[in-house]
């Protein structure tokens, strides 16, 4: 480790510097090499998994789906059907539910359609006991 201290001259006038400073530059790089040594150990750690092979058997049975649709309105209707009210929605919910195999219930509100009424489906359909439930475009 060397300094320079001055030239040695007596004029008073400093004289410029024409090394570089590397010592930043050196720690600046041995942090960044004990930041790698720590991280590579924690990235070489692996479990090993004992996962199936080959492709799963396609289902037996095509899925029942059952379409709801609300308009711009807040009308619903389930299979093309009109349901009138929240409970007369409730029960066929509740009857969806109850199936032997669950079918999927599909809901695809418009563009227009106000938030509350999807709201008001899905809170239906979470009351029911639906679990194979999805939004649609």
């Amino acid at each position: 480790m060397g300094m320079s201290v001055g030239s040695g001259n007596d004029s008073g006038d400093p004289e410029v510097m024409a090394e570089m400073n590397t010592t930043p530059l050196i720690d600046v790089m041995l942090v960044l090499l004990i930041m790698l040594i720590i991280t590579i150990p924690v990235q070489l750690h692996s479990i090993e998994t004992d996962n199936p092979v080959g492709n799963p058997p396609p289902p037996l049975t095509e899925p029942i789906v059952h379409k709801i649709d609300i308009d711009e309105a807040g009308v619903v209707y389930v299979d093309g059907a009109v349901v009138n009210g929240k409970q007369a929605l409730e029960d066929i919910f509740r009857q969806f539910a109850t199936a032997a195999d669950q079918p999927e219930v599909h809901v695809k509100p418009r563009k227009g359609t106000p938030y509350r009424q999807v709201a008001m489906v899905m809170a239906a359909a979470q009351r029911a006991g639906v679990t194979k439930f999805g939004l649609v475009e």
